[in-house]
Parts: C-alpha cells; structure tokens; sequence
C-alpha cells in the first residue's frame, strides 16, 4: 500500500471497511489489522467457464478506492483466464505450479457454470472440458468459493431446456462450497466473503444454500424502504403511473423482493448509492435458484406469506381498505356513545341543581 502511495491511516479505514463489510464488530478490528498485516498472501486460482464475467467486473470495479488494488495484493492471483497476461503454457504453467506448491493452502474462485452434457464439450479450455479442469483444480483446495449465480445455481445457462447441461458447481463437487450468488454479487458482498476467510481461516457460517448468512439471512422485501407502501396495500399499477413517480410499492410490477435473499438495500450498489428498486425496477431475484424459471420477471407472484397469512397484493389492498373503513366505524361509533353519555350526566346534573 505504500508502495502506491496509500497512508497507515488510509489502510485501517481499508480494514475498517472490509470487517464492517464482513459483519465483524468493532473488537475485532485489530484482528482484521493482523491478518491484512501479517497473514501471508493465500493463492487464489480463479476459474471462468460459463458466464458473462460481470462478476469479475463488480468485483474489480467496487467503489471502494483500495478494494482494486489491495484486495488483489492481499490474495496472491495467481491464475485467472480474465486478467492474467500470460497465456498459453506459461498460464498453464502457473496453475500446475500453485496447485503442487501450496496442496492444501489455495483458495480457488469458480465463476460460471459447468456444463455436462456431450461429456462437458461445451466449455474447453486448454484442450480440457470445464469439468475435469474443476475436479483438477479443486482436488486439494482450501476452500472453494462459486461466484455468481451461474457457479451456484446454474442462472441463465441452466434455464429451461438447459441444452449443454449447465450444472452449478456444489453438484459437482465432493466438498464444502461457498455460494455467493447474483447476477453478478455485490462488489461489498465478495470483498467481505475473502475478507472473513483471511481473518478467520475458515468458512463463515452458511445457509441451506450454502450461502453465507451475514449477507443472505433476510429478504430484501424485509429491509426495503418501500415495505410501508407494501403493508398500506399502495402498489405502482404501471411504469409511468403517479404511484411510480410517488416510489409505491413495485410488487404488482412484479417485483420478487419478498422471496429473494440478498444484502441489496442494506450493502445497496456503487458505493451504496442505491440498488434496482430504488432506481425505480422491481427485483428479478437473480441470487435465487432459477430465478430465470420463475415465470415473466414483470408478472407478479400469486402469493406468499404476508400478514401472518397467505396474502396477495391484490387482496392486501381491499383487506386495509376494509379494516379501515371497520375502524373509522367503530371509533364513530365509541365517540357518540361517549358524547351520548356526557350529556346524559350533564343533564341530571342539571336537573339536580335545579337549573332546568
């Protein structure tokens, strides 16, 4: 860091950032300090097969100022098809080198899907299908990490009918991975996944998904600022409707908040700036398994769990309409039985003091 200039000041706020990111709390910061300090460079292989690289591209272009540059000097990166320079048999080189030197000690990051149908013919490298390469490399990892919703779940490429057989890579693998879906993640949620395994050393605690639950425990229905709109029964009924300009609810749109977990409005975007509902789109739940199944992303769910019931928007609306409506009855109706009461004592009151 200093030799690019970075101050001793700029790099705690750089550790400061990344335990907060990674859901650490403030004791143990000098914990994070050590390990960004101290703890040698762990090897990192990253692999791409099926995909976009929009995950290499969040993660590389994190608002963060140091993230691009000290999160690769903290890891050593030591083979990735995307950025590395060499290629050829010195790339191939590289890989085979890391793999005997540090048995045991690399982590490897997986991004995009593997395909198997046609013996893996889909996805080549090298002269070598994207199977065996996975097998190969993962043999003796530390830890494995799927980056995107293509390496965990499959995404586009397994979508209906799945021609080449796209497989997330947990199916493949005899071995703990850790899921970290969307299409792509949050820059924020990668950066805090590597940070907990070069502190702590070890997987953080997972969901059934294998997901880690520091950044999908809750749903972003749970934690989006349009949620009041949501239990009002106040949804946007078309793109350029008032309602739209007024920021409702984006359920009727159909918006799959209430059932995708993600960290998007709580970490949020380019720097927690915002994210797709706030900029005005419903979510399409791309870190959910077959969120390309799902039905038409712009249908909205029939229903699901709401209320303590089974509640849809179109219902949710009718049902406070209808309480209300029993509520402003009925305090009508207390106010006059009260107003009713006071002028009968006022007037036997009256009657008693002879003023009548």
């Amino acid at each position: 860091m200093q030799e690019k200039g970075y101050s001793r000041r700029d790099f705690l706020r750089f550790c400061a950032f990344a335990a907060s990111i990674a859901g650490i709390e403030a004791s143990g910061l000098n914990t994070v300090v050590a390990a960004f300090e101290h703890t040698p460079r762990p090897p990192v292989l990253w692999l791409h097969f099926q995909e976009c690289t929009c995950c290499s591209e969040s993660f590389i272009r994190s608002s963060h100022p140091v993230v691009a540059d000290i999160v690769f000097d903290v890891l050593s990166l030591d083979y990735t098809e995307t950025l590395q320079a060499a290629s050829g048999h010195q790339a191939e080189k590289c890989l085979h080198d890391t793999m005997k030197t540090y048995a045991g000690k690399y982590i490897v990051l997986v991004e995009g899907s593997v395909p198997l149908a046609n013996d893996g013919v889909y996805c080549c490298i090298g002269g070598r299908t994207a199977k065996d390469i996975l097998l190969d490399v993962t043999q003796d990892a530390a830890a494995v990490i799927a980056w995107g919703s293509c390496a965990s779940f499959g995404c586009v490429q397994n979508a209906k009918p799945n021609p080449t057989g796209a497989t997330p890579v947990h199916q493949i693998l005899n071995k703990p991975v850790i899921n970290v879906p969307g299409c792509p993640p949050i820059a924020d949620v990668m950066t805090g996944v590597v940070t907990h395994l070069l502190v702590y050393g070890r997987t953080p605690e997972l969901d059934s998904r294998g997901r880690p639950k520091a950044f999908y425990a809750r749903r972003v229905h749970d934690t989006c600022y349009r949620r009041p709109y949501y239990d009002a029964g106040m949804f946007v009924e078309s793109w350029d409707d008032d309602k739209a300009r007024k920021g409702y609810c984006l359920y009727k749109m159909g918006c799959r908040g209430p059932v995708t977990y993600n960290a998007c409005a709580v970490t949020k975007w380019n720097g927690g700036v915002s994210y797709p509902i706030q900029s005005g789109h419903g979510c399409i739940g791309c870190s959910e398994d077959k969120f390309w199944d799902n039905g038409p992303f712009y249908q909205h769910l029939a229903s699901f769990p709401g209320f303590g019931i089974e509640s849809t928007a179109d219902t949710i609306g009718k049902v406070v309409g209808v309480a209300t409506a029993v509520g402003i009855t009925a305090h009508a109706i207390t106010t006059n039985i009260r107003k009713k009461s006071l002028i009968d004592e006022h007037r036997e009151e009256s009657v008693e003091g002879g003023e009548i």
